[in-house]
């Protein structure tokens, strides 16, 4: 669990994923963010596709941030086998981190057997990289999300993901949900779509118990630290 408490905004960059995940994104903006990514110490920078790879292991070239992608992303509703590839493109490319929207429709139909090969084939073609794997929780009853996060979790991946940000993004009580479904397994917790104001959600979430933020406003979020410091909502530096 993240300690506030010991981070200063250097620290913080690890809990957050920076992105750039805007339908007209440019190559301009992607190397505005990975740079944004590597001054804030960021843990890794994601574009939407593995499309962008090239220009993000240039820009990330000689730091620390893992170069990441989106897959399937923003809907999740390719196949299994069109997803498998699409990764395996990915971690051939280079990225170091790989996020696969899980199948919606077909959780919600109750097709748990679509889920489960899926996320499968999504973790073997991963391979070495981090696998992370998006629920979508606006879309979700408490019960879905619940269901998904054991496949996640009987699948090996290394996080569940609460959304891609392109749509309505989780609340509290829908986080909590997949803590408590996650308890006592390996499976850490990645927070995206945060809602207004920013700063505030971002840091309620981990206290909450996120281990990551993904979001294109990791540099407002970190920024904030020393207000969310003066208004008592993070707790005071003890270095």
């Amino acid at each position: 669990m993240v300690n506030l408490a010991k981070m200063d905004k250097r620290g913080l960059g690890k809990c957050f994923d920076h992105s750039v995940l805007a339908k007209n994104t440019t190559e301009s903006d992607i190397r505005r963010g990975c740079r944004e990514a590597v001054m804030y110490n960021c843990a890794s920078f994601y574009s939407a596709t593995p499309y962008w790879t090239p220009v993000v292991l240039e820009e990330l070239s000689g730091s620390d941030v893992l170069p990441a992608s989106g897959i399937d992303f923003p809907f999740g509703a390719s196949p299994s086998r069109l997803k498998a590839l699409e990764t395996e493109y990915a971690v051939e490319s280079g990225c170091r981190a790989v996020d696969m929207v899980l199948n919606v429709g077909a959780l919600k139909d109750g097709r748990h057997d679509v889920i489960t090969r899926e996320i499968r084939d999504f973790k073997s073609a991963a391979g070495d990289a981090i696998a992370k794997v998006i629920l979508e929780v606006a879309f979700l009853t408490d019960d879905e999300i619940t269901a998904a996060c054991g496949i996640i979790a009987e699948a090996g991946c290394d996080y569940a993901k609460t959304s891609t940000g392109q749509f309505e993004g989780p609340d509290m009580s829908q986080f909590l949900v997949m803590k408590r479904a996650l308890l006592g397994t390996d499976v850490k917790l990645k927070v995206a779509g945060v809602k207004f104001p920013r700063p505030q959600n971002a840091y309620a979430f981990l206290l909450a118990g996120a281990d990551l933020i993904g979001t294109r406003a990791a540099v407002a979020i970190i920024e904030a630290l020393d207000t969310m410091r003066e208004i008592g909502l993070v707790p005071r530096y003890e270095g």
